[in-house]
């Protein structure tokens, strides 16, 4: 038989946007007999407020649009002979060097988990609250060039702005037009002092002249993201040509 209360508790927690009061039977059966209104009440509260973290946990972890998910406790910190040290990716979890708009440069030869450790900050940034973008830097200077071809650069460029943390993945790979330099520029620029970014390149910054059109643009450019930042030095061995030559 359908209970009249029962349905208007439903359609009012929907009208009023907490769902999950919907299923106070669950949480009465959970708090026992002797529980006060007050204790139902807020256990009902903190149901609802643990459903909406998580959602917006999620929502942030979409929108992040990481290739895969790696956190940093899956880290094998013994591969950096010490340039990476434990106390380094506690400080880096932490995501202080976010709220103080810092930037973090990450530079090896490929394989030595660089976008790795972005990933894992990353993750940790959003289940602080934090919103992050990820993107590869070849392919956001492709987006931005088409965004400007067809008049939607602006709504790009506050999307980037406007995030806690952008990661800029893979620099160095693939050099870029005078315009895509210019628009790059720009989106780094845009940033400077409002939030941080973190770059991962295979290139020393003397290098990276061969990606930009201008080599005074790259100046700058080394200028803004090496202004309050943490830079590693990352190079060795290649983790993932090690792997495969112990599964040879």
């Amino acid at each position: 038989m359908i209970d009249p209360v029962d349905e208007q508790i439903k359609l009012l927690s929907k009208q009023l946007k907490v769902p999950t009061f919907a299923s106070y039977n669950t949480t009465l059966r959970q708090a026992g007999q002797d529980a006060t209104f007050n204790q139902l009440l807020l256990s009902l509260m903190k149901r609802e407020y643990d459903q909406r973290q998580d959602n917006n946990n999620r929502r942030r972890l979409k929108q992040a649009c990481f290739p895969f998910t790696k956190t940093l406790d899956e880290l094998d910190l013994s591969r950096y002979d010490g340039k990476v040290s434990n106390i380094v990716i506690n400080e880096l979890g932490s995501c202080r060097f976010i709220e103080d708009k810092k930037n973090l440069i990450m530079i090896g030869n490929p394989g030595r988990g660089k976008t790795h450790i972005a990933i894992g900050i990353g993750l940790e940034a959003i289940a602080q609250g934090k919103s992050v973008l990820f993107k590869n830097a070849a392919t956001l200077s492709t987006e931005l060039s088409e965004a400007r071809d067809n008049y939607q650069l602006g709504k790009l460029e506050k999307k980037i702005r406007n995030v806690d943390l952008l990661i800029l993945d893979e620099m160095g790979y693939v050099s870029f037009d005078r315009y895509q330099s210019e628009l790059l520029f720009k989106v780094v620029a845009d940033r400077s002092k409002r939030g941080s970014i973190i770059v991962t390149t295979n290139l020393p910054f003397s290098e990276w002249t061969s990606l930009f059109a201008n080599a005074a643009m790259v100046a700058a450019l080394v200028d803004r993201l090496t202004f309050k930042s943490y830079i590693l030095d990352m190079n060795g061995e290649s983790y993932r040509l090690e792997h495969a030559k112990g599964n040879s």
